[in-house]
């Protein structure tokens, strides 16, 4: 008799904020877990800590979303966890969630900061995506993350928005052409949220807090809690009919 085997979830930036909240609700819906730090291997061994409490298995392995060049060394450790830490082959779902803002007006954004944007946000996930598909399951899915920003624009994110906007056009592409493979593809968009992404300005500025509070529908700002479930919603049997979608969990910012 075949034993039926957990779900497995690639969570890319998973050591802290969205991705740390990402990686726990998706334990908590029964999924296994790999998350991908940079340079923060403590707190991702803590988040992997945390999965494994709430008896899941997990595992952190580092990656820079920006090098290209290194994902087939990252893919040959995932394997090696895939079959040591999981007993399996492949992995189910990526979720494409590692980043970071830049604030510069258009005006004054530099090329190495629109690189570095391009680097991250598309042409590392585009990338990152066309191999993990190598070693993913079909039947399984992808969930890609947006921003409120590429709805309505908020000076000074001109490039981090617009790498955004490449990204919602990528995912019903994806969408399109793994449909043959049963694997879904959608993009969840958050809106401002208290993290220290940018800074913490959402969270540490009392008057930017306020603006934001005042310009959503529900009366306050984003926390990491509000987006993480949504994420786990779409890598379950729940959201099976769900394709191709940008998803808004903005709490109705800017209506």
């Amino acid at each position: 008799m075949e034993i039926h085997k957990n779900k497995i979830a690639l969570v890319t930036g998973g050591s802290r904020g969205l991705g740390k909240d990402m990686a726990l609700n998706l334990a908590k819906k029964g999924l296994d877990v790999i998350v991908t730090y940079n340079n923060k291997n403590e707190e991702a061994e803590a988040v992997v800590a945390e999965i494994q409490k709430l008896g899941q298995k997990a595992v952190a392995i580092q990656l820079n979303v920006s090098e290209v060049s290194s994902f087939d060394l990252f893919f040959q450790k995932v394997s090696t966890a895939l079959k040591s830490t999981f007993d399996a082959e492949n992995f189910d779902f990526l979720v494409n969630n590692a980043g970071v803002g830049v604030h510069e007006s258009f005006l004054t954004t530099t090329e190495s900061q629109l690189d570095d944007m391009v680097n991250i946000h598309f042409k590392g996930a585009f990338f990152l995506t066309q191999k993990a598909l190598q070693i993913m399951n079909d039947g399984g899915g992808i969930v890609n993350i947006s921003s409120g920003l590429t709805r309505f624009s908020f000076p000074g994110y001109a490039a981090y928005a617009s790498m955004k906007g490449a990204m919602e056009t990528l995912t019903k592409y994806q969408a399109k052409e793994l449909g043959a493979r049963k694997i879904r593809v959608n993009i969840v968009a958050p809106g401002a949220i208290e993290t220290d992404f940018g800074g913490g300005a959402v969270r540490d500025n009392e008057q930017l807090n306020q603006f934001i509070a005042s310009v959503t529908a529900l009366g306050r700002v984003g926390l990491p809690e509000d987006i993480g479930s949504v994420i786990a919603f779409l890598c379950t049997e729940d959201a099976k009919w769900v394709n191709a979608q940008r998803i808004e969990v903005s709490g109705g910012m800017n209506l």
